[in-house]
């Protein structure tokens, strides 16, 4: 095996000071909500906010002194790029990072301040890796590969190691996975240290790329995911011998599972976390007969969310959770009509946000037009008498959230 609970342990005597020892924390309310005992390891409170810190870490204390005065290489979506180049810059060993054009502002802004020379090339982070060589070939630079590699892989290991020195009593861990640097590390340590703990990794549907290694299947993956720090079309090649081995099962979660669990991240525990980070529990909340009555470590591994997006998430969610309402009033286009279907809505407490006046609907008579009007409800029960009172008052109404919900 290529990487054992001795190289672990040698990873967190490295690292030890050098990042942080994050909380892992049990959840009461997403226990309740979950019907299992649910333990969250915060390592969006590194400093570069993503667990990507202890592995780049350990790649890098590992250099000889001449790989460090020639500096190094790395590919990267953000949070790898972020953890080396900010680490790189603390060891006084100059860094390139490369990112796809597509990685978020924010982690894109963040490399740079690190002081790393960011290239931006292609448009996923497997578009990276000619460049990435082409440019370590010419400049003799040493490429920190993001997850297959050996000290990453027992970098990263030792979140296992903190989870179960904290909850012993774990009886399962689940872990998010990219290119499998993250959960190959755990799943090494947590195995040899506890061999009847159960290790579930888990992909977005979009990039099923190491189920689709283990089981043989097409390599197919690619589209938009809000986890993009997880977003890799290929397993690598140390990552996925471990995971054959230790890796107990593999689940695909839905984009929507995954903003569902940005969001109730944010509303209960208080705690951003990207795409990425949130896409453990958002394997508990599609799959939740898999984890019932069990204890369950979820590695929460990054907060690196663009704000907009977050925002985006958010309202996104109070729409499917009906606490933002958006209907379609049809109404006389004439004087006075607006004033008194806001008066019916306002009556019924609710809190407007925006009103459209469209006149130019086709399927309307041409001396009618809609008000399309979105507010806030307390909760879906509110959101029916709303409806039911424009009703009342004798308007047809359809509802336009994200639900459809009529």
């Amino acid at each position: 095996m290529p990487v054992t609970l001795d190289d672990v342990r040698r990873a967190a005597a490295a690292i030890k000071g050098q990042v942080e020892r994050t909380p892992c924390q049990r959840s009461r309310t997403l226990s309740q909500i979950m019907g299992a005992e649910v333990f969250i390891k915060f390592e969006n409170l590194q400093f570069t906010a993503s667990f990507k810190d202890r592995g780049a870490l350990n790649k890098l204390l590992s250099l000889t002194p001449a790989e460090r005065k020639a500096g190094v290489i790395a590919m990267s979506a953000g949070n790898h790029a972020q953890a080396v180049a900010y680490h790189a810059s603390r060891l006084g060993i100059p860094a390139t990072i490369v990112m796809p054009e597509t990685a978020p502002f924010v982690k894109v802004k963040h490399t740079k301040e690190y002081g790393a020379r960011v290239v931006q090339k292609g448009m996923a982070l497997s578009d990276c890796e000619q460049i990435t060589n082409e440019i370590a070939a010419k400049e003799g630079l040493v490429f920190v590969h993001p997850y297959d590699d050996e000290k990453i892989i027992a970098g990263q290991g030792t979140i296992g190691i903190e989870m179960l020195e904290d909850f012993p009593d774990l009886d399962t861990i689940v872990v998010p996975i990219g290119g499998g640097g993250m959960i190959s590390g755990i799943a090494v340590a947590a195995k040899a240290l506890k061999p009847s703990i159960r290790i579930v990794g888990v992909e977005t549907a979009l990039y099923p790329s190491m189920r689709n290694v283990l089981r043989g299947d097409a390599p197919v993956a690619g589209g938009q995911s809000i986890a993009d720090g997880i977003a890799v079309k290929n397993a690598g090649q140390i990552t996925r011998e471990i995971c054959r081995q230790f890796v107990d099962e593999l689940l695909l979660v839905s984009e929507e599972s995954i903003e569902r669990a940005i969001a109730l991240l944010l509303a209960i525990e208080k705690t951003v976390a990207e795409g990425a980070g949130a896409t453990g529990f958002a394997a508990l909340l599609e799959h939740p007969a898999l984890f019932k009555g069990r204890k369950v470590g979820v590695v929460l591994c990054g907060g690196n969310i663009d704000p907009r997006l977050l925002a985006n998430v958010i309202m996104r969610e109070l729409s499917r959770e009906r606490r933002v309402l958006t209907i379609g009033v049809e109404i006389e286009d004439r004087p006075g009509i607006l004033a008194k279907v806001a008066a019916i809505v306002g009556d019924a407490g609710a809190n407007i946000i925006e009103v459209q006046h469209e006149r130019m609907l086709t399927d309307l008579p041409a001396k009618g037009a809609q008000l399309r009007i979105t507010m806030e409800t307390r909760d879906p029960a509110h959101a029916d008498a709303i409806c039911a009172a424009v009703r009342g008052a004798g308007y047809v109404v359809r509802v336009q959230d994200m639900k459809a919900h009529q």
